[in-house]
């Protein structure tokens, strides 16, 4: 069986929670599309409505229909997590990787780096970035990739140190292959599960860091929808709109929700410990 097979096959709540990491990555890409209303269409005179059949979710502030924001603010939400995870797998995983075949002190400096990356405050440097760069989604996507990085490094590093000192390895060293090629030939393919995991579970985290800096008002500035800012200009009608910042909130919970569970099943399904096991299991069913 494939790698999603595998998963499909792990239980009734894994099932659910890929089925609704697909559907709201569905919605990512054709939320706009679905929207009843006009996302940035105001009606006063309808503001701050409870949930009816005209309006599911009701309205905001400014009569806006709550649903057809959220829809529309998901590409802004999901898509950006998805490129910050994606740009810390790219420069936290190949580094990484090669820094187990670098020098002392090659080996030494890239620790540092990644240390000092560690102990930033997110949120600070966020903010120091955006001011840095202009307060957009791609530095906002930017920032949040450079701080998950260091965890793919030491992911990618990890793996690669358990196979460097294997005896295929140090016969391709020998022969004169060099660090990338012996990755690339070699090392991806035990290291790859191990990020595969790490990807899922970084997604969920890139999720909630989008979320914190659109509710902070960094990224996507108003009018604008994002799954945050809707949370935030919720949170100041309370008063009146006592369950306003619900839907928002949920859309959130949910999917990363979905998304820690569906890395839990990866880490027992496609882990390194998982394909040991796998192949174990074969070689005993040969014997």
């Amino acid at each position: 069986m494939n790698a999603l097979a595998r998963l499909w096959a792990a239980g009734w709540t894994v099932r659910i929670a890929l089925l609704v990491v697909v559907g709201v990555f569905v919605i990512a890409v054709t939320g706009p599309a679905l929207a009843p209303y006009d996302p940035l269409g105001q009606d006063t005179a309808r503001a701050l409505q409870d949930p009816s059949l005209q309006h599911l979710f009701g309205t905001d502030y400014l009569g806006r229909d709550v649903l057809s924001r959220l829809l529309a603010g998901a590409p802004a939400s999901l898509l950006s997590a998805l490129a910050a995870a994606l740009i810390g797998l790219v420069i936290g995983a190949v580094p990484g990787a090669l820094s187990a075949f670098a020098p002392k002190i090659g080996e030494w400096l890239s620790l540092r780096v990644v240390d000092a990356l560690l102990s930033l405050p997110f949120i600070l440097f966020a903010i120091v970035f955006a001011a840095l760069l202009g307060n957009g989604l791609i530095q906002a996507t930017l920032a949040i990739g450079i701080l998950i990085a260091p965890s793919f490094f030491r992911i990618a590093r990890a793996a690669t140190l358990r196979v460097r000192d294997s005896q295929y390895v140090e016969a391709a060293t020998f022969l004169g292959g060099s660090a990338w090629w012996v990755l690339r030939r070699h090392v991806w393919r035990q290291v790859a599960p191990n990020l595969m995991v790490a990807s899922v579970s970084a997604l969920g985290g890139a999720l909630l860091a989008v979320a914190s800096l659109t509710f902070l008002g960094i990224g996507v500035q108003p009018p604008a929808p994002t799954w945050g800012g809707m949370l935030s200009s919720d949170l100041g009608y309370l008063s009146q709109r006592p369950l306003g910042p619900v839907a928002p909130a949920l859309a959130i919970i949910i999917t990363v929700g979905a998304l820690n569970l569906l890395a839990d099943a990866a880490r027992d399904v496609l882990g390194a410990d998982a394909v040991v096991a796998r192949v174990r299991r074969k070689e005993a069913a040969h014997v």
